[in-house]
């Protein structure tokens, strides 16, 4: 598997308002772009708050609509926020915008309200909810060495999105399945609802998803990056650096507490790659420094 040397680049933006479909609505394009019960339950989750509003626990197979699902990600998104705000550079924010969406558009759910943005926080990590809310860190960005990296990474938190591993781990977690009728009280301005709600959230973002949901997103990170045009050994390259790190620097320590250790990853994916992506004419993109010149013009 290849290894690329590593550039650091400093960056901070402000998060632009949700847009509609993808690119269509951008006045600018990429070059490259367009080719082709009571009590709390074994979580320490208060359910009493909950439980009121639970009708029918014997739906537990009912699907989440995508209405809910989104609803549920826009208070998660709105949970991440008030932990990291967003940094001031509109820019970056377009960009890193217009890469994802472009990212989505090579998936089975392009419609949904995809939003990107940058945490103002140095640490490395990125953040997927469901509906399509995705944020990465400024300081993950800061370490991306190509545009393909950063694209691996936006990558692998839409693969959670599309298999809605964040939406299954809220089912699992909270001891119901029905979040439909807990959104329902929280729409009627029910308080006890939503902090209910929020605080699965804060819980299953300090702990993690369960590491087969994240080898999952790996495999569909390497795959979308691939389809959109990107060299697919872009992701792999990231969990790369990421091996090299001291578990210990405070800069990784939530992303190595809530993942598989990346030598797992990057063996998953040595496995199941091989030379399989050899033969794609995937770019490196251009430079991020070089990217936000063409955003800021």
């Amino acid at each position: 598997m290849r290894t690329m040397t590593m550039k650091r680049t400093l960056v901070s933006i402000v998060i632009a308002t949700a847009c509609g479909s993808a690119l269509a609505q951008l006045p600018f394009s990429l070059p490259g772009f367009g080719k082709g019960s009571s009590g709390s339950n074994e979580k320490g989750i208060n359910l009493n708050s909950v439980g009121n509003f639970v009708s029918n626990l014997g739906k537990a197979t009912k699907e989440t609509t995508e209405p809910e699902e989104i609803s549920i990600g826009k208070e998660f998104a709105g949970t991440l926020l008030g932990a990291k705000p967003l940094v001031n550079d509109p820019a970056l924010q377009r960009y890193v915008n217009t890469l994802g969406r472009w990212l989505a558009l090579q998936t089975e759910r392009p419609d949904l309200p995809w939003t990107f943005g940058v945490l103002d926080d140095p640490g490395f990590n990125a953040f997927a909810t469901p509906g399509g809310y995705i944020f990465v860190t400024k300081g993950l960005v800061a370490r991306m060495k190509s545009e393909a990296e950063l694209a691996g990474v936006l990558a692998h938190e839409i693969g959670h999105v599309l298999k809605k591993h964040h939406l299954r781990a809220v089912q699992k977690n909270a001891g119901f399945a029905l979040v439909g009728d807990v959104l329902s009280a929280t729409g009627k301005g029910n308080p006890e609802a939503r902090n209910a709600l929020v605080n699965i959230g804060k819980k299953l973002y300090a702990s993690g998803l369960d590491k087969d949901d994240e080898f999952e997103a790996d495999r569909l990170g390497v795959v979308i990056a691939a389809r959109a045009g990107y060299d697919a050994y872009g992701l792999p390259s990231v969990l790369q650096m990421l091996q090299r790190q001291n578990g210990g620097d405070g800069d990784f320590t939530l992303l190595f507490k809530t993942h598989p250790l990346p030598a797992a990853r990057v063996e998953m994916l040595d496995r199941l790659m091989k030379d399989r992506f050899d033969a794609l004419s995937g770019t490196e993109g251009q430079a991020l420094s070089a990217r936000l010149s063409e955003f800021k013009k």
